[in-house]
């Protein structure tokens, strides 16, 4: 009865979305523009976007998954840490440790079929190592420095987020009593105003990874109404290129050549992009003093509340740009992996003596270690990328929108649905009494069972609590 009473509607509300979608795709194509709405649709999909931004599309973890990211957090593999493919940057280390590798080969051939000793002395390999272990130290603490902070503002941003939803679904009135119009205006007025919650998250995602579009397709159905400075831009200009099969092995193997500036697309635009985020906080704010001034939102303290979640969420903005825009000065940069560099390339000189053939993969072992936690702290360095070990992103904007999807679910909770239900055992585990039962009895009887119940103990959660005089029988029910 359940099944046959719910399925209609929801079958008529999918019906009703495809209709949407179909009006709006043929109306798309009746402008005389169809071939560039394909190739947007082909560019993103070719991009690894998706049109649902409620759940990450299902797929088969392909072999160039394992070194693309980021990491998807629901996934869980069984093998050793120390077997793991997925999020190690051992593809960015073969052309280095190959190049290491006949660099030590070079010097052990020489040494052995020639006259000329190329071995030296091992104690600047003690003196090295020593620079260098601080140079790597001072590398791994300052990015991962980075990427914590990039994580403590995302969950800023989510908490932030959450607090207003809930403050805006509950706090703000829906005036249904005054007419059936204005209160579908008021309902529909929160719902757009939560979206733009969802629409701040997905459009600072963007802005990090240096996406200034404003087409993409989890991002414009949230802002299509919206004045915003990109929407007026060539969207087209703003398109990634597909990159050449040359450019992209290069970039996979980290070949320093093949990698495109970052913010390619924004210095290629000619028109001014503004900053989506900080646009969307001021339609969030109007939105605000909407409430204010039509009296939906009463409470002083409600108020002062939804403005510092606003100033909370730009606090979100300007210390995300920070973590973005100022990394480790490049001066620390080129001289770690110099030192790195000059270190690697000085052990086979210094191994030969000790390990004779050993000497090649001795070195490239060392070289793996060294050169690798350098890639990492590279890697980590910037967390809102796209690399295995940045931050997932988009699982963030996804679980943010279903959080809100699950609060507008069902009208704001009143207090006579829940606390006066009659399964509410006020006084569990003292009592299986419900709020009616209780309801019925006197101020003193509610008063003894409350010191009762501090004064009983209940030794686990499955235990009963001892026979009192407000023990209810088993099997009864109120």
């Amino acid at each position: 009865m359940f099944i046959d009473t719910v399925q209609p509607p929801i079958q008529e509300a999918n019906a009703m979305a495809s209709s949407e979608f179909a009006g709006s795709t043929t109306a798309t194509m009746s402008t005389g523009s169809p071939s560039v709405n394909v190739s947007r649709e082909a560019t993103w999909k070719a991009q690894g976007f998706h049109a649902s931004s409620r759940k990450p599309q299902p797929h088969h973890l392909e072999m160039e998954d394992y070194f693309a990211g980021p990491r998807d957090m629901a996934r869980h593999s069984k093998l050793p840490f120390f077997m793991r493919l997925h999020g190690s940057v051992l593809p960015k280390m073969l052309l280095p440790l190959l190049f290491i590798g006949g660099w030590a080969t070079a010097i052990t051939t020489i040494s052995k079929f020639t006259r000329v000793h190329l071995g030296i002395n091992s104690l600047l390999l003690t003196v090295l190592g020593f620079v260098v272990g601080l140079a790597l130290s001072f590398r791994s603490s300052t990015a991962y420095e980075r990427y914590n902070d990039g994580r403590k503002y995302w969950s800023q941003l989510m908490l932030t987020s959450r607090n207003l939803a809930r403050l805006i679904w509950v706090h703000v009135e829906e005036r249904h009593s005054v007419s059936e119009e204005l209160g579908k205006q008021d309902l529909l007025a929160k719902l757009s105003a939560l979206n733009l919650l969802n629409a701040f998250a997905v459009a600072l995602k963007h802005r990090l990874r240096f996406e200034p579009a404003i087409e993409y397709p989890d991002l414009e159905p949230l802002v299509a109404h919206l004045d915003l400075m990109a929407g007026t831009a060539d969207q087209a200009a703003l398109r990634k290129r597909k990159p050449t099969p040359w450019k992209s092995a290069g970039e996979y193997l980290g070949v320093s050549f093949a990698e495109s500036n970052p913010r390619k697309l924004i210095k290629r635009a000619n028109d001014n992009l503004g900053n989506p985020p900080l646009e969307i906080l001021t339609y969030l704010s109007s939105y605000m003093e909407h409430v204010f001034q039509e009296k939906t939102m009463t409470g002083p303290i409600h108020q002062t509340w939804a403005m510092n979640n606003i100033g909370s969420l730009a606090d979100v903005l300007t210390g995300t740009e920070r973590v973005l825009n100022t990394p480790l000065p490049i001066a620390y940069t080129i001289s770690i992996s110099q030192i790195t560099w000059a270190y690697v390339l000085v052990l086979p000189f210094q191994l030969y003596n000790y390990l004779h053939w050993v000497t090649i993969p001795g070195t490239m072992l060392a070289a793996y270690i060294i050169l690798g936690l350098s890639k990492i702290g590279t890697e980590i360095e910037n967390p809102f990328g796209n690399d295995v070990n940045d931050l997932p992103l988009d699982d963030y904007c996804r679980e943010l929108a279903a959080d809100i999807d699950v609060m507008t679910s069902t009208p704001p909770p009143r207090v006579e649905d829940w606390a006066h239900a009659s399964n509410n055992r006020v006084l569990h585990p003292l009592s299986a009494t419900g709020f009616q039962g209780w309801e019925h009895r006197s101020l003193e009887d509610i008063r003894e069972a409350l010191r009762a119940k501090a004064t009983t103990t209940v030794r686990s959660i499955h235990a009963e609590r001892p026979d009192t005089p407000f023990a209810e029988p088993k099997g009864s029910t109120v």
